[in-house]
Parts: structure tokens; sequence; C-alpha cells
């Protein structure tokens, strides 16, 4: 069967499911579906093969297998995997929160801000309407009132015509409408902060987070207080009846589902401590912020004074400072309120294990058991210490040797894994300090020192059997963090309905690396050159050219294509003086042929005329 067929084949067969669980009344997303095929066929009871192609009574019996799985009910098993797979579906990074938030806030208005933008005014009517729209954005975007709040459209209108009075809309609508835009927000973060200084000014600073991060933090709290609570009484009860010597009383007690319980309450209590902790960071942060707005409010009371007016450009600047530490506070408010939704939305997953054990009833099975929280786990085991000295075929790594040692990546979520084998699928917290032991660069926690010897003696064989135990609970693999160790199940938000059941598929993600340009200095010599005739080509040049004249040529195109200075000194006045004057005059010689012309034979008389020196 080719890839594309199978896929064609499970999609179909999702298709099915999705569709005859609506028919019973179910609910059920495809991630969901997906998810428990997957589990049906890694769990070897239900007889799959992995290497063999499925035929078409394997696909009838996988179909009935999954609707028996998702239409149980009371199941805490099935409510476990639904919580992972709605947790991990709705829950994301702190980032990744606000960045949705700022998404939907920019959804929300573009209407608005398209509608502003876009317009082309022709009448006074058309003009005082889109004014207005400049006001609902301002109030949209701030969050400083609703729209349809007289008293807050009338602030929000105060203030916007302090800094953009009407008369100026002729200049807004010739902008382009990336420059619009632009102006849009600019008008926005200094109205804001013209209304929250106003507002501080009367009342003080707004509190508006001081109910919803106390209200929201404290159920937190209240919330995990009792998955906590149940938890331990939960690994009481199992402790005590998967002992090697119990004896249970009427041998009715179901182990099974209890166990289903504990894994359904401690991963509630893994999802509320993610929360209560983003619930915390957001407390510090909005510390943070309201701290910078007093600061911000202080200075602009000094700057603002008494004057009746102040320079834009003065003032301005803190308007927009203190109209981004408003938008932090809210963006923190928002934050809140999805981690409030979330920890609300996960009560339902954690019902029918209440419906099933009555604490009445859990507290008949404890009898005179005691019931200790993992806290006093850890601190009756913190004096059992491996010593590396007597395990050398293995490496340990202890807190007093280790760098950063409470953050270090436990397999199993710091649960012991010798304990979830021996004890019948029991999850007891593993204790750091006693030991960690690192096999194939993977680091395991236990529970005890006698747990961590006997992993140590065959480490291999107890992965490969918490391994078979996550086949038989497939929620384990999510709680215990075992998808490395199960290629074919990713987690739920990388899942697709169309992905194979058996072969995780091949992802592809771009990748870049950067390195020094030269991280060893290297001596290269650009001149040399290894090729015998090439170094006669060149020396065959050389001697060319000594026969060459060197030429130089101007032309209109080249000519005065820079400017050039010269300086240079001045010539130095120089003058000399003689004793006297002298001069002389020499006489002009003159001489005179006659007999040149006229006379064939005659002689040519020379007479000289020359005047001489001594005539006056």
């Amino acid at each position: 069967m080719s890839r594309v067929h199978a896929e064609s084949v499970i999609k179909s067969i999702i298709r099915r499911i999705v569709q005859e669980c609506a028919e019973r009344g179910q609910a059920v997303s495809d991630t969901l579906v997906a998810f428990m095929a997957k589990a049906v066929v890694l769990d070897p009871r239900n007889g799959f093969h992995v290497d063999r192609t499925l035929t078409k009574q394997d696909i009838q019996n996988l179909e009935e297998l999954c609707l028996d799985k998702l239409m149980a009910k009371c199941s805490p098993s099935l409510d476990t995997i639904k919580m992972q797979v709605y947790f991990d579906m709705n829950y994301t990074s702190r980032r990744e929160f606000l960045e949705e938030i700022h998404q939907v806030v920019e959804s929300r208005l573009s209407a608005v801000s398209r509608e502003i933008t876009d317009s082309r005014v022709k009448t006074r009517e058309e003009l005082d309407a889109l004014y207005r729209k400049i006001i609902t954005y301002i109030q949209l975007r701030s969050g400083m009132g609703s729209p349809t709040d007289v008293t807050s459209v009338q602030e929000a209108a105060a203030a916007l015509q302090s800094v953009f009075p009407q008369t100026e809309l002729g200049t807004f609508m010739v902008l382009l409408k990336r420059d619009k835009e632009q102006q849009l927000r600019e008008l926005t973060m200094t109205v804001t902060g013209i209304q929250l200084f106003n507002k501080a000014s009367k009342k003080g600073v707004p509190a508006i987070l001081s109910e919803t991060l106390p209200v929201t933090s404290k159920r937190l709290e209240k919330e995990l207080s009792v998955s906590q609570t149940l938890a331990w009484k939960y690994t009481a009860v199992l402790e005590k009846l998967t002992k090697p010597d119990s004896q249970p009383g009427d041998h009715d007690v179901p182990i099974v589902l209890l166990r289903q319980a504990l894994y359904n309450v401690r991963q509630h209590e893994v999802f509320l401590k993610m929360l209560l902790a983003d619930a915390c960071l957001c407390a510090k942060h909005v510390e943070i912020l309201q701290d910078e707005f007093s600061s911000q409010i202080k200075l602009l009371k000094q700057t603002v004074q008494s004057k009746t007016a102040v320079h834009a450009a003065q003032v301005f600047p803190l308007f927009k400072s203190l109209s981004k530490v408003w938008c932090g506070l809210q963006d923190e408010a928002e934050l809140l309120n999805i981690l409030s939704n979330i920890m609300h939305n996960l009560q339902p997953f954690i019902a029918s294990q209440a419906e099933l054990f009555s604490e009445a009833y859990l507290d008949g099975l404890l009898d005179t058991s005691e019931v200790k929280t993992d806290q006093q786990r850890m601190t009756e085991s913190s004096d059992e210490r491996i010593i590396p000295a007597e395990m050398k075929r293995q490496e340990w790594l202890l807190p007093e040797t280790t760098a950063s040692f409470n953050e270090l990546p436990l397999q199993y979520d710091g649960v012991c894994g010798y304990t979830l084998v021996n004890r019948d699928g029991l999850l007891l917290p593993g204790n750091p300090h006693i030991g960690v032991l690192k096999h194939e660069e993977k680091l395991y926690v236990f529970s005890s020192k006698e747990a961590a010897l006997k992993f140590a003696s065959s480490p291999d064989d107890f992965i490969a059997e918490v391994a078979e135990k996550a086949k038989h609970s497939p929620e384990l693999i999510q709680l215990l963090k075992l998808h490395q160790q199960f290629s074919c199940v990713s987690p739920y938000p990388e899942m697709q309905p169309g992905e194979s059941l058996l072969v995780k598929p091949i992802t592809k993600c771009e990748g870049g690396t950067q390195t020094d340009l030269h991280p060893v200095e290297t001596n290269i010599v650009k001149s040399y050159e290894w090729n015998e005739w090439e170094l006669r080509r060149k020396a065959i040049k050389l001697a060319d050219l000594r026969t060459k004249v060197t030429h130089s040529v101007q032309t209109d195109l080249s000519h005065m294509r820079r400017e050039n200075v010269t300086q240079t000194w001045l010539p130095k006045n120089a003058a000399c003086q003689s004793k006297r004057d002298g001069e002389s005059n020499m006489p002009k010689p003159q001489t005179y042929l006659a007999g040149l012309r006229g006379q064939r034979d005659g002689h040519v008389v020379k007479t000289n005329l020359t005047r001489s020196v001594d005539e006056k």
C-alpha cells in the first residue's frame, strides 16, 4: 500500500469515527480520534501488527475499539486524554499568546480603520461622520470606554479636539493610506495618554488589574491545592493496595479505575502549575508596569504643572509613553483572562473521577494509612544518597557536583520509573537529591535509594517496561512525556488527521548556521602561483611592458571631472639701488650705394654716411 493511499484510508477511518460519534450524541475532534486510533493500534492486547497492512477486518475492529473507548461513560482515562488534547490545542507560550491578542485587536479594528482611510468626504455631514469614526476607532483601540457611553465619547472627543481639531481633516484626507494609518495610531496614543493623565489627576492610577489578578491567582492556587490533595490520597490508597503483602478485604477494589483517577488528577495538577506560573509572571510584569505608570504620571505633572499651554514637542512624547504602558497593562489583563478561561474549561475533565470515588470512599480505603505530601516524601528520602565511588559502572549526578542541578531535564517528568514498573503503574515523584542516573544521555530520578540501585542494575529493561505500561495506559505518553519513545505518536498540536497510525511522517524545516569569517588566522600569499606556465606568462607580460611607453589621453568627457586646489606662497617683493644712472648712445650705421640703376656697365659707388660719435 502506498503512503498516499494509506493516508487516505486513515482519513476515511477518522471521518467515519467522528461521524458515528456525532450520531451517538458525542462530539469529538479529529485530533482526539487520531490519537485514540494510534493508542488502540499500539496496545498489544488488541492484536494489531505493526509490520502488517491493515485488512478490512482490522479496520472494522479498529473502528469498533475506538468507538468503545470514545463513548465510554465515567472513564477517567478518556477524560485525561481529552484534557491533554484540549490543553495542548489551547495553551501556548506567553509570546504567542500576546501575538494572538494583538492579532485579534487588529482584526477587530480593521473594518473601522478601512472605513476611515478609504472614505472620500464631500459634504459637511460626511466630514462630521468621519470625525466621529475616528473617535470610535480611538476608543476601541485604547479600551478607554465604550463607543456607546456618552461620557466616554465626550472625553475622547475633547482630548482629540485638543490635538487634532476637525479643521485638520482636509490635510488628513490628502495623505496616502499608509500615512493615514500611521497618523491614526499616533493620534490614538496621544489621546489615550491625555485621557489617562486626566483620570489619574482626578482619581489616581487606574486599577485595571487590582481585582482580576488576585482573584485569578487565588482561584488557581485553590484548584491546585484541591488537585494535589486528591493526588496524595490516590497515591496513598494505591501504595497501600499494591504492596506485595497487601490483602484487600473484599478483593473488589477497582485498582484500574483508581490508577486512572490518579493519572487524571496528576495531569490536572501539572496543567494548573503551568497556568499558575504564567499568572505569577503576569503579576511581576503588572507590578513593573504600574510603577512605570506612576513615574510617567509624576513626570507629566512636573512638566505640565499649572501651565495653561505646553509645547507639543515637550509633552506629546510623554503622553505616548503613558499610552504604551497602558497597552502593556491591557495585554496582561487579557492574558490573565485567557489563563482563567483555560483553568475553568479544565474542570469538566476531572468530573468522572470525582463521580466514581467520593472523598468518603477514599477515606474508607485509607483507613489508618498516612497521606503523605510530595514534600514529605522528598524530606524522608533526602538522607539516602548514592555514592558514585561505589557505582563506577554508571554515571551519577549529585547537587554538589553538578551546575544548574534543579534545572536538569528529567525523564518521565520527574516520576520514579522503577516504582511505575514494580508497583503496577503507581506514580511517585522522584527525589533528585538521592542521585540522578545518566544513562544514554538521559537523566532518571528515583523515589528511594533502593529503587535507584535496582533500576541502575538493568536500565534498558525498566525503560522498555515503562513503554509497555504506556501502551496499556495511553494517557501516560503525554503525562510522562514519552513522545520520543513512541515515534509514531506526535504531540497533539503537531498531529494531523491524515497522519499514519504507525509511522511519524518526516517533517522538514528551514535551518541556518552562522560561523566566524576566519576562526583561525591564516597567512595566505595571494600572489603565489604554483603553475609554471602561468609564471612564464606573467614573466613575458612583464618583459613586454618594458618596451612600451606610457601614454595619457584626456577627452572632452573626462576633463574637469574634479576640482583641484593648489596653495603657494606669494612672491616676495625685491628691489636694488645703484650709485648713479648711466647711459650710452651709439651712431646708427648708414651706407649709400650709387649707380645701381640706369647704367649697364657702370660702377657702383659705396658711400659711408654714418655720423661720427663726437658729432653732436
